[in-house]
């Protein structure tokens, strides 16, 4: 223990959630047979956990990439994947390992259902997240996507629509866009279908921000989920510090005696977790 004497507490609540431990551990398991493993972009959006996995053999592929392979070994991540995906590769004889979460594939098939009935769909979602791009394919990219209400203020949208939402997003702003869009006169089939392994860490995580002077959210940049988290440790524990790494923390951040809750993303591995307490104890 350093001069600080810093008291570190770790969410146990946090960490990957079972979709990407599903993930996670049938890639290990073919990389522990077969020595190296193509991955459809990034496994998890945690750029260290990437890493520990590529030096296994993970290998890391874009969509632009997939064509150019022949008779290989390629995994789907959690996120889920489009229609297209699966007819390339039944083109080139590649082995897909399906490894989309059923949260997601759930959502997919809902999607997919409005779209054979030839309902109009708003997605609300990030702009280019993998797990988008897989649910706007079940509707030909036909599907109206956005990240933010204000971004309807400008679009003429069909009276009668159905809303669906990507599985990480946060269900008090669903609620709230559905709300808006009734309130301008649309009507509106919504589709809750957010992971409730995401949302009930919303309802988990201001109990346990409130306990600590600071607190830490680690999390990768690219995380989604990550950035909802975040906002809601930062809401009920102004003094909230995002990290991605034990690297970004810094000494000024704390002071002598502080108690300092650590938790994170569900893409965000509790090993992470525990090297940044490792670092912090020794202040």
């Amino acid at each position: 223990m350093g001069n600080y004497q810093l008291q570190v507490t770790i969410d146990q609540e946090s960490g990957f959630c079972f979709g990407v431990v599903y993930a996670i551990d049938m890639a290990e398991e073919i990389l522990a047979q077969d020595g190296y493993l193509y991955c459809l972009g990034d496994i998890v959006h945690n750029d260290e956990e990437v890493e520990r996995l590529k030096l296994k053999g993970l290998r890391i592929i874009s969509h632009e990439d997939l064509p150019k392979l022949q008779h290989e070994k390629v995994l789907i991540r959690a996120h889920g994947e489009a229609p297209e995906t699966y007819r390339v590769a039944l083109e080139n004889n590649i082995n897909l390992i399906d490894a989309s979460c059923p949260v997601v594939l759930k959502l997919q098939n809902r999607i997919k259902s409005s779209y054979d009935q030839d309902e109009k769909i708003l997605i609300f979602g990030k702009h280019g997240h993998a797990e988008v791009i897989g649910l706007q394919g079940q509707t030909n990219n036909e599907a109206l996507v956005f990240q933010d209400i204000k971004e309807l203020d400008t679009v003429e949208l069909p009276q009668k629509f159905t809303l669906y939402s990507q599985t990480t997003k946060s269900m008090e702003k669903f609620y709230h866009i559905k709300d808006e869009l009734l309130s301008r006169g649309h009507e509106v089939t919504a589709n809750d279908t957010i992971c409730r392994q995401v949302s009930n860490r919303d309802k988990d995580l201001p109990e346990f921000v409130r306990r600590f002077d600071k607190i830490l959210f680690v999390s990768g940049k690219k995380s989604s989920n990550g950035k909802v988290l975040y906002e809601v440790c930062r809401k009920y524990n102004p003094n909230t510090y995002f990290v991605s790494s034990p690297e970004e923390l810094e000494l000024s951040m704390f002071s002598p005696n502080d108690t300092i809750g650590i938790c994170g993303a569900t893409s965000t591995p509790m090993w992470l977790m525990k090297e940044v307490k490792q670092v912090l104890e020794q202040y």
